[in-house]
This record gives C-alpha cells, structure tokens and sequence, in this order.
C-alpha cells in the first residue's frame, strides 16, 4: 500500500509503498477512505517541533475496518470508523481525571511503530496514527463509530480538529451562557471554537483573524462580530461589544507569539486565556503578572480541548445530524494522495481551511 513519507523537513513528502504489522490483541487495521490535513501535520513536517525521521502524518482518519486483534470487542471488520490520535487506557491517573489525551497507558503500539516498508526500514507512526496512508494500525480506543450512510471526508474532521475546537469552549474553558467570547484565529480550530460559544449561548462571539474573508465565514460559523487584531482601535472595539469590561474568555487558536501576547488586552477582570493553538517549541509568551493577579485573570492551555471521543464524538454527531452543527462547510478542497504536497501547501499559506486526502 502507498503512504506519504517525510524524510526531511521542510520538504516535499514522498509517496513510497509501505507494510504494517499485524494488529495485536487490542488493535485494529483500518482501511481509511479519508484524511483531513491538520495544520498540526504542516508544523511536524516543517520540522518546528523535530520529531523522528521519516516519518508518516496525518491523524485525522476515517475509513472501514479492515481487521482487528482477538481481544478487540466493540468493533468488527467492516464498521465505518473515525480514527484520532488519542490512545488511551481508561485507568491511569489521567483517564481516571477524564483527561484522555494526557493518557500515561503502556501500549505496544507506542513501543514499536508497526510501520515499515520492503527493506525493512521503520518508519515513525506520528501522532499514533500515520494516517497519510491507505491504511493504519491503531489501539481500539482511538476509535468512534460513524454511521453508514455518512461521507467520510466529512467524517475525518471529527478526528481533531473539530473536537479541539469545539472541547477548548465545552471542556476547558469557564465560558457561560450570556458571557462575551472572542476567537483569535478563524482557521479549522477557530470556527470550531466559534461554533463551540455560539451554541453555548454566548453574548457575543468576536472572530478575529488578519483576513477579511475568514472574518466573514466565522459569521456563517455563529460569530456575532469580526475585528481585524491589526485595527489601531481593537481593543476599543471589543470594549464597545461588551460593556466597557472585555471579553470573559479568549480562545487563541493559532500558534503566533503575537496572538497569544495580545489576548491580555481584551479579556475582562477575572477573564481566562485559554491557548489552543500549538506554538512552536521555542515560542514564550509576554505578559504582565502583576495584572493578572489583581485582577485574578487565568492563561490555560489544552490539548485537543480535553476531549473525551466516546463522549464528544457522538454529541457532534448528533447535532450534526440535527443541522445545528456546520461540518460540510469546513472542506475547502479535496486531493489524492499523491497531491498531498499541494494540499499541504495550501494549508501552510492559510488558504484552505481544511483540506482533505481522499483515497480511492
């Protein structure tokens, strides 16, 4: 089978023909229809996190189960199913705290990537998934059910960025119903986000993002006003649309320095910062402690918006399903797997909002 292989950062990925182990006892091969391109998956190939090389991405799947391992009891060859990254035991201390995606589980998976190719060379399996690929090896709690009769490029975006998105405001974040919410960064996360605070009843959800037409869409997106970060008068702005306080809590969903810096000047007394968004590794934030706790303001940070799958897979589902959640609405393009550079690239230069890898 064929697979999109990083052998160097920063440039172009390599379609190579690839092998994978047999599943082990609680694992599953997948044979995945569709893979949503994680901004995630840019940062990792252009090498601003390092990472083992080479390297197959991708970790935003969705596809039909091909085979699984004798101790694997709730799926069964032939489901349709949504692969994520998030491995998890279900009995260590964060599990235990419902915090999956900070899971310390012992896997065999995560000993021994079960990706090689004809001469034997092993390949990382990044993100536990290494879902550029025609089909993945993964431990069964990195799977959802999906049903049948849905497409599964729109499926895929369950896999990541959508949970983050939507779990930073239901999960991470102290946002209430009648508060004021601002979103810096209307990219896959963001609207997510947005749509995250508009469905819990927000005052007022404030997109911010240095384009126009992003802006525009967060409004389709339940996004009640638009501001350029760049505008002189930002943060007057923003004190118009909330009282003269400022915003109760502010989503940054992109991973630049100035977005994260700039937050302090629009939340409100005892407001929240929650950093979604993954910066790179050597990125340190600016910010004035003596306000923060005279005003008793928080800067936290989550992980895929501390989702738990079992859980927030089958909401968004649902209320997909009900037309109260946009998904359709997030793909910009869709490519074969042999395109994935361009797709990347578009990803990379922010035109695509989600990109898509279909395979046949």
């Amino acid at each position: 089978m064929k697979a999109a292989v990083c052998r160097d950062f920063g440039k172009p990925l390599v379609i190579e023909e690839i092998q994978l182990s047999n599943p082990g006892k609680n694992d599953v091969c997948v044979k995945l229809k569709a893979c949503s391109i994680c901004h995630s998956d840019v940062s990792f190939a252009d090498g601003i996190w390092g990472g083992q090389l080479p390297a197959v991405y991708g970790h935003e799947g969705a596809g039909v189960v091909e085979a699984i391992g004798d101790g694997v009891k709730d799926y069964a060859v032939g489901d349709h199913v949504i692969v994520t990254l998030i491995r998890h035991c279900g009995d260590c201390h964060y599990c235990s705290d419902d915090v999956e995606v900070l899971c310390e589980g012992d896997f065999d998976l995560s000993k021994s990537a079960p990706i090689y190719n004809h001469s034997g060379e092993t390949l990382e399996q990044a993100m536990n998934c290494g879902a550029f690929a025609e089909e993945v090896l993964v431990h069964e709690s990195q799977l959802q059910k999906v049903p049948k009769d849905m497409p599964f490029d729109v499926a895929s975006l369950l896999a990541c960025g959508v949970i983050t998105g939507y779990g930073a405001v239901t999960h991470a974040s102290n946002l209430r119903q009648g508060q004021h919410a601002i979103v810096i960064g209307c990219g896959g996360v963001g609207l997510n986000s947005v749509q995250g605070a508009s469905l819990k009843g927000a005052a007022s959800v404030i997109a911010m993002d240095l384009e126009q037409d992003k802006r525009a869409l967060a409004k389709s997106f339940g996004a009640t006003h638009g501001i350029d970060p760049r505008d002189k008068d930002a943060v007057d702005q923003v004190m118009a649309i909330t009282d003269g306080r400022g915003a109760d809590v502010v989503f940054v969903t992109v991973g630049a320095k100035s977005a994260i810096d700039s937050a302090q000047n629009f939340i409100t007394k005892n407001g929240t910062i929650v950093i979604v968004g993954m910066p790179s590794s050597d990125t340190r934030g600016d910010y004035d402690p003596g306000t923060m706790a005279a005003w008793g303001q928080r800067i936290i940070g989550t992980k895929m918006g501390n989702s738990v799958i079992a859980n927030d897979i089958p909401q968004l589902l649902e209320l997909y399903a009900k037309g109260e959640y946009k998904l359709d609405e997030l793909i910009s393009g869709r490519f074969k797997l042999e395109e994935i550079n361009q797709a990347m690239d578009e990803v990379r230069s922010g035109k695509a909002i989600k990109n898509i890898v279909v395979f046949d």
